[in-house]
């Protein structure tokens, strides 16, 4: 119930802080799947290697295992997309330590024990300490927190998560935060650059023009031949890089619950329809719900009407108690709902309370009726006029809440987080209640003085059981479906007999594009299993021995293209380049019918156009009024050689230009400040470089990536 309890027992805002710090601090997301059979591929460990630094499987698989031990503790599903989400936080945590090592020894970049001590009790500590460990008054109370982190003890679960990860964590986030800091405290923008760029942007610009279209010229006209393509992706080669991908098809089969299951699932709920509206005590409705194995457990508390955010929560309202509602259908599950009663409930409470344990979870701390015994003489203290606050400080095993008088305030959201005993005297009973309660839970064991001093937002509470259970395909669905994809996947053994089947079969073809790095695929979602198959087992045009379940389907793939890492190929380029090149021929073809023209009326009259204007022209905008993004054009019109003569041919984005420079002005602009700018524009600059520059130096770093041999 405190929160040093939750330290020394749970340790939740130690094994929280970590993941929510690993998660932010370095943009994590990815780890092991499962144990280590089958991990290891003979005696190759090395999961990647960073500028020839080698990151061991072995090494990753403990911080997997670690990370998922903290979410599975803290009760998160722990499912395909939280395992791939650690798995690449990992991954990018262990590739920044490698890149990064060298870099912060070289800069000088640590982290002292007085620095350490400054992050956790210092101005600025940790979220997640902060949200622990702020008193009433909302400050931070640093006493607190270092008297809880020294509570806890050496080799214990808690302990080594605290100073094993969260704290390291901590540590590289502040050495992150110092290079990003020194990175960005060098920059420097000179005074006349600035000057120079508000000259520019200030000026405007008039001009006329001739727009010969390229959809003026049929692209039939116009060949581009694989030769065209393999040139200019080799020109700009730069630009039509590729990482590993592969290419694929696949097909479906439905595996998703029939109407005869879900049919199925509402006749076993409806079934049970008398033994639950038979049950008339808590015990005998939870052993109804946990015989029919419902989705729904029991809560033996009242829900106030304003979170009932249910769709039918209306009409559940007006039930009478012992009314039955259903079978409906609620999402994925049948469900079945009685409402056992209601009540007058307060949304928030104040309370304070001593705590007298008899054990917790690092051992016994007196017997049953010793501590039976202190409670009822600190009751009998208090009655007979000692000081609440006095007793707090000098008995309550809660440190928590010792400096606050035993303070605590709850809303309704946290009723099902504290102990039953205590959740009940202090929201069902009245403001003024003393009352001592027992408490045995898996933390703790001990005897509750709690004084009930204030509750607020009155309001009905319902409450209600649920036996709910989810429709889900039988065998015969799964078996069907399982044995229509095998069969596909044995008659198709070519991609040319799985297009045949495919379209013999009346089955739908779905395109995918995958790298080695993903984890799902459009469409079907979490997909691993079908990538490492693509990129290990298969080549070009094979299929898929066997389907692979994808959600509540069974998919058969197959591959119809390689990339590897590298240059596009021109079978990869020509889709991204073609119109470019085309619009390139089009563009000769188009100077040479200008041919000579000195004039913008004799380039009309040559190409069969108008002569247009165009008004306002921004020097510093991208958008020419009536144009469009027509950057080299843009440029062209403040060129004051062409207020004499007419331009050359300009090859634009949409046409050929020829243009004419009317007039150049200049709007003043008085509120331009030089060294305002100066500042505004470092500090803005030292920023983005500071933060940018961890991810250009992995770019430019020689990182090899071999997580698709592994998982």
């Amino acid at each position: 119930m405190s929160v040093i309890q939750t330290i020394r027992d749970k340790a939740a805002w130690i094994i929280i802080g970590a993941i929510a710090l690993a998660l932010i601090a370095f943009i994590v997301q990815d780890a092991l799947q499962g144990g280590g059979g089958g991990l290891f591929r003979g005696n190759n460990t090395t999961l990647g290697k960073v500028n020839g630094t080698s990151i061991d499987v072995r090494d990753f698989e403990q911080r997997y295992k670690m990370a998922e031990e903290n979410y599975r503790a803290q009760n998160y599903p722990v499912n395909d997309q939280l395992r791939n989400q650690i798995r690449e936080s990992l991954w990018n945590e262990f590739v920044e330590d490698a890149l990064m090592a060298d870099e912060y020894a070289k800069l000088g970049i640590a982290i002292s024990d007085k620095e350490v001590g400054d992050i956790l009790y210092g101005a600025n500590p940790p979220q997640m300490l902060r949200q622990q460990f702020t008193d009433s008054t909302g400050v931070y109370n640093a006493q607190m927190a270092y008297q809880a982190i020294r509570s806890l003890k050496k080799n214990t679960p808690q302990y080594n998560s605290f100073w094993g990860e969260f704290v390291p964590a901590l540590e590289k986030s502040r050495q992150r935060e110092k290079f990003t800091s020194l990175l960005g405290k060098s920059m420097y923008v000179p005074k006349w650059l600035l000057e120079k760029t508000n000259a520019e942007n200030s000026q405007r610009s008039s001009i006329s023009y001739v727009n010969v279209p390229y959809s003026s010229i049929p692209d039939s006209s116009i060949k581009v031949t694989d030769e065209d393509v393999k040139e200019y992706v080799e020109k700009y080669k730069e630009l039509y890089k590729q990482e590993n991908e592969r290419s694929l098809v696949y097909v479906t089969f439905d595996a998703a619950p029939s109407a005869a299951d879900s049919q199925a699932v509402y006749n076993t709920v409806a079934a049970q329809k008398d033994a639950l509206a038979a049950a008339n005590t808590p015990a005998e409705v939870q052993n109804v719900l946990a015989t029919n194995s419902s989705e729904t457990p029991f809560f033996d508390g009242y829900v106030l009407s304003s979170r009932m955010q249910m769709s039918n929560a209306d009409t559940l309202r007006q039930l009478a108690d012992g009314q039955m509602m259903g079978p409906y259908l609620d999402g994925p599950n049948y469900t079945l709902a009685k409402m056992i009663g209601r009540r007058s409930m307060p949304d928030s409470v104040k309370c304070r309370h001593i705590l007298v344990k008899i054990a917790d979870q690092q051992g016994q701390t007196r017997t049953d009726s010793a501590a039976k015994k202190l409670i009822d003489s600190i009751v009998t203290a208090i009655k007979g006029g000692a000081s609440f606050d006095s007793m707090v400080v000098k008995f309550s095993d809660d440190a928590g809440s010792k400096d606050k008088g035993g303070e605590y305030e709850f809303t309704s959201m946290q009723f099902s987080n504290l102990s039953k005993e205590f959740a009940e005297v202090i929201f069902y009973g009245n403001v003024g209640d003393k009352k001592v309660v027992k408490v045995e839970n898996a933390s703790y064991s001990g005897y509750h003085y709690i004084e009930v001093l204030n509750q607020k937002k009155f309001e009905t509470a319902y409450k209600i059981a649920y036996l709910s259970r989810p429709v889900v395909p039988s065998d015969e669905t799964v078996n069907g479906a399982s044995g229509m994809a095998a069969q596909f996947a044995a008659e198709s053994r070519s991609l040319k007999a799985f297009d045949d089947n495919a379209n013999k079969k009346k089955l739908n073809k779905f395109p995918a594009e995958v790298k080695e790095s993903d984890f799902m695929i459009m469409g079907l979602g979490e997909s691993r299993e079908i990538i490492r198959w693509a990129f290990n087992d298969a080549k070009k045009g094979s299929v898929a021995e066997h389907p692979y379940l994808v959600g509540d389907k069974y998919v058969v793939p197959a591959v119809t293209a390689v990339s590897e890492k590298g240059t596009m190929s021109v079978e990869k380029a020509r889709p991204l380049v073609e119109y470019k090149i085309r619009n390139n021929k089009k563009a000769e073809n188009i100077i040479k019918k200008i041919g000579n023209a000195a004039t913008l009326e004799a380039v009309a009259q040559a190409t069969g156009q108008q002569v247009l204007k165009a008004d306002s022209v921004v020097f510093n905008s991208n958008f020419i009024p009536n144009v469009g993004n027509e950057l080299k054009v843009l440029g062209a019109s403040f060129n004051k050689e062409y207020q004499a003569k007419v331009s050359p041919p300009i090859k634009g984005e949409i046409g050929v230009f020829v243009i004419k420079v009317d007039n150049i002005s200049a709007v003043p602009n008085p509120n331009f400040d030089a060294k305002a700018q100066q500042a505004a524009m470092q500090q803005q600059m030292g920023t983005m470089i500071g933060y940018r520059a961890i991810e250009i130096m992995k770019k430019s770093a020689d990182i090899k990536d071999n997580r698709i041999k592994f998982f």
